[in-house]
């Protein structure tokens, strides 16, 4: 059984893949750590690239899922994968390279004492680099919005590169995450600290892709706008 499964949510992520793929095979030991890549149906021909990684490396194993259904759902499917297959650990981070793929070994080791710990653009020493105004406009302002509104101290609350203990993802009932965008990453972390369990922050510098189309959308982002107060409404009434 592995120690830890990263799991990797593709679609028309051809000009990445396998770069990434490579670079995770040495930030992880492969003897015991493995990559899950999952594919909605991408037409660019990312899930084929997928395969064939799978047939060369041992440690690389691929979900293929019928079509682009958003962020969330592909997350749950991989994490019931990782949890099926015996993880201790489960990973998520992008596949573009906004995430480097050299900090994933800190943020697995700084499990060691917490229940999930975060790359966090926010916390002391992390940032951003390649980002317009704009874009750090609407990050900054969503984390800023979510801890208002869910009264939460992390500071990185919609970034996607965070590495969960087997038991936080347990203790978060996966069935009751609901978000399709970016809204699942607060979504997910609020869940974590409404059980009770430790959240820490590891800081780390995201750079804007370097190739391929953003897939952050409008509705991504009014999505979290009401996703967020509703999160509220249903711990205040005892429904999350």
């Amino acid at each position: 059984m592995p120690r830890a499964v990263l799991c990797l949510p593709t679609y028309n992520e051809r000009e990445n893949l396998e770069a990434m793929v490579r670079a995770l095979g040495e930030a992880l030991d492969t003897a015991r750590d493995r990559v899950l890549v999952i594919d909605d149906g991408s037409p660019d021909g990312t899930g084929e690239i997928a395969d064939r990684l799978a047939d060369e490396l041992d440690w690389v194993s691929v979900l293929h899922r019928a079509k682009k259904e958003g962020i969330g759902p592909a997350y749950i499917a991989g994490f019931r994968q990782a949890l099926a297959d015996g993880a201790e650990l489960v990973l998520e981070m992008d596949c573009d390279f906004s995430h480097d793929p050299a900090d994933v070994p800190r943020l697995i080791a700084a499990t060691d004492d917490a229940d999930l710990a975060l790359g966090s653009r926010y916390t002391p020493g992390g940032g951003t680099a390649n980002w317009g105004l704009m874009r750090r406009f609407v990050s900054r302002g969503g984390c800023l919005y979510a801890q208002a509104l869910l009264g939460m101290r992390v500071r990185d609350l919609t970034g996607g590169f965070k590495c969960f203990r087997r038991a936080a993802l347990e203790a978060i009932d996966l069935d009751a995450l609901s978000a399709h965008g970016y809204a699942f990453q607060i979504e997910a972390t609020y869940r974590v600290q409404r059980a009770g369990l430790r959240i820490v922050e590891v800081p780390i510098t995201f750079v804007e892709r370097r190739a391929g189309a953003s897939k952050m959308t409008s509705s991504i982002v009014a999505e979290a706008m009401w996703k967020v107060p509703l999160l509220r409404l249903r711990a205040l009434t005892g429904k999350l």
